[in-house]
C-alpha cells in the first residue's frame, strides 16, 4: 500500500484514482477549484467529468497543491499537458525517492517538450513514468478490461508503477520507450480529430479505415525522427490508442473533429466541450515538429488547415484523395 497525489479531478484522474483506490491505496485527489473540490466531498461522485463513477469513501480531497503533493511516494500527473509546468513549479521540495506519473497526453506548445521532458528539468529521469493506452475513463471507471503501459527509463520505476496499478480489470505492461509512448499517446490525438471530421462530413468506414492506417504511418515516421523506436507505434501506445481514439463515442478528439466536419468553426465547437480536447494545441506542435524535422505529414497538415486557417473539410479529403501515387511503405 503506497500514498499517492491525483492531480486532476476530471474524467482520467478520476477513474485512476479509482483504479488506485481498488488496490487499498491512499489517495488524495487535488484541483485548483475550491468549489468543484467541495461539492466531490459532498457527493462522492464527479457528476461534471465521469457522472455515475462512485468515489470511494477513503479517498480525500484537497485544493491545496503542497498539502496534496508532499510525504507521498507517487503523484500522478492528470492535468491537460499545457498546464503541467506551472504545476510542477509550484511543487514544495519532494523526497529523490518520489515517483511522477504522467497521464497528460500532448506536447507543450512553446517548448515543444514531451511531458516526461518538462518533468526532467525537476526531477531524475529514473523517476519518471508515463501512463498511456487504449482506455477511456468511461469504462476504466465502470471495470472494462483495459490495458495500458508504465513506461520509464528505469525498469525498477516502471515495474513499482505496473504492481500498483495493475487489477483483475486494469493490466499494465512495463516499456522501456519513454519517448514512443509519450508521441504516440499525444499524436493520435490529432488524427482522432480528423477522424471525427471523416465522420462529421460522411464519409464511411472504407475512408476512416484508411485516414487510421495511414495516420499510424505519419505518426511512425515523426516518432521515429525524434528518437522513438518504431515498434511502439504497434503496440498499446501506438495502434492501439490511435485506433479507441479514433472510434469511440467517448473520444473528445473525434467529437471536436465531427462538429467541425458538420460545419461548425472551431470556437463553435470548442464551446460545445465539457472537457479538454488535447488535438487541438496537438495539431499545432505536431505540424511545427514535422517542419522542423522536415517530416511529411499530410494528414496532420490538412488538419491543420482545417482547424487553424478555416479550410473546407470536404475540400481536406478532396486534397489527400489526389495527392500524387506512392508506394505504401516509404521513409
Amino acid at each position: 500500500m503506497a500514498d499517492f497525489a491525483v492531480l486532476g479531478c476530471g474524467s482520467w484522474g478520476t477513474a485512476l484514482a479509482t483504479v488506485l483506490n481498488t488496490n487499498k491505496h491512499n489517495v488524495a485527489m487535488w484541483d485548483r477549484n475550491a468549489e468543484f473540490i467541495a461539492t466531490l466531498k459532498r457527493d462522492r461522485v464527479n457528476e461534471k467529468y465521469l457522472p455515475g463513477a462512485v468515489i470511494g469513501s477513503n479517498i480525500t480531497f484537497t485544493d491545496n497543491l503542497q498539502e496534496a503533493v508532499s510525504d507521498k511516494h507517487a503523484i500522478l500527473i492528470a492535468v491537460p499537458s499545457h498546464g503541467v509546468r506551472a504545476i510542477v513549479e509550484k511543487f514544495p521540495k519532494l523526497s529523490d525517492s518520489t515517483i511522477l506519473i504522467s497521464a497528460a497526453k500532448g506536447i507543450e506548445g512553446q517548448t515543444l517538450m514531451r511531458v516526461s521532458q518538462i518533468l526532467s528539468h525537476f526531477f531524475q529521469p529514473d523517476q519518471i513514468t508515463i501512463l498511456a493506452g487504449p482506455s477511456h475513463a468511461e469504462e476504466v471507471s465502470n471495470g472494462i478490461p483495459t490495458l495500458v503501459v508504465s513506461a520509464s527509463t528505469s525498469e525498477k520505476t516502471a515495474t513499482w508503477v505496473q504492481e500498483a496499478f495493475m487489477t483483475d480489470n486494469f493490466r499494465v505492461y512495463k516499456h522501456h520507450d519513454v519517448c514512443g509512448v509519450e508521441l504516440g499517446g499525444a499524436l493520435k490525438n490529432v488524427v482522432a480529430v480528423a477522424a471525427g471530421i471523416i465522420d462529421g462530413v460522411g464519409a464511411g468506414d472504407n475512408t476512416k479505415a484508411a485516414l487510421i492506417t495511414r495516420g499510424l504511418a505519419e505518426i511512425t515516421r515523426l516518432g521515429v525522427k525524434l528518437g522513438a523506436e518504431q515498434s511502439t507505434f504497434a503496440g498499446l501506445t501506438g495502434m492501439g490508442d490511435l485506433i479507441v481514439t479514433c472510434m469511440s463515442k467517448y473520444s473528445r478528439n473525434r467529437r471536436l473533429g465531427e462538429l467541425i466536419g458538420q460545419g461548425l468553426t472551431l470556437d463553435q465547437a470548442l464551446s460545445k466541450m465539457t472537457m479538454v480536447a488535447e488535438g487541438v494545441r496537438t495539431t499545432k506542435a505536431a505540424l511545427q515538429l514535422s517542419e522542423k524535422h522536415e517530416v511529411e505529414v499530410p494528414i496532420i497538415h490538412q488538419a491543420y488547415q482545417v482547424l487553424f486557417d478555416n479550410k473546407n473539410a470536404k475540400q481536406a479529403v478532396f486534397d489527400l484523395m489526389t495527392r500524387e501515387a506512392k508506394v505504401e511503405i516509404w521513409e
